[in-house]
């Protein structure tokens, strides 16, 4: 089922969401397969619970392709609990980011070049992953959403925050990250 994305200035967006205590029930996989329906029809490529209003510490994410991104290598599809990310260096790097919880803005936003995460997927089986780039920048971003973090406040430049349709023409009429 295909649920409706909150948007910024709902409160909820901005709290820190509960650790999920329970795996591999009924209601988790229906949830999970809610948010994968949602992401799909809003050609996303990841969505935190709290986007949706569910205020548990749970992210999905993961493409084959995304024309928006043609230059991405793919991300595995992957359901993450309780999520724990370490960098694993301090290099940053400046990339475009957009949000399905923001919709029309693009901004540039720095975020760990490498990094470590680690969880639970659905069944409570652990998880921990060692990804680069865009895999970890999806990462950082989606895993923002749990801590009450929406990627307007990692701008450090606003000159570089605008909408896409200004900023790049090209991708007028294009969906939000």
């Amino acid at each position: 089922m295909i649920r409706p994305v909150l948007r910024m200035g709902d409160a909820r967006l901005l709290q820190r969401a509960r650790e999920v205590a329970a795996f591999d029930t009924p209601e988790l996989h229906a949830l999970i397969a809610d948010m994968f329906d949602t992401m799909r029809h809003e050609r996303g490529v990841g969505l935190a619970a709290p986007q949706i209003g569910v205020d548990l510490r749970l992210v999905i994410f993961g493409f084959g392709s995304n024309p928006r991104y043609p230059d991405a290598a793919a991300v595995p599809e992957t359901v993450l609990l309780n999520p724990v990310l370490e960098a694993l260096s301090d290099e940053e790097e400046e990339g475009w980011e957009g949000c399905l919880s923001v919709p029309g803005m693009r901004g540039l936003v720095p975020r760990y070049v490498q990094l470590r995460y680690s969880g639970f997927d659905q069944f409570g089986a652990p998880i921990r992953r060692e990804v680069s780039g865009f895999h970890a920048r999806v990462v950082q971003h989606e895993c923002d959403h749990l801590d009450g973090i929406l990627y307007p406040r990692r701008i450090r430049d606003l000159r570089q925050f605008g909408f896409t349709e200004v900023l790049f023409p090209e991708l007028a009429g294009q969906p939000d990250d």
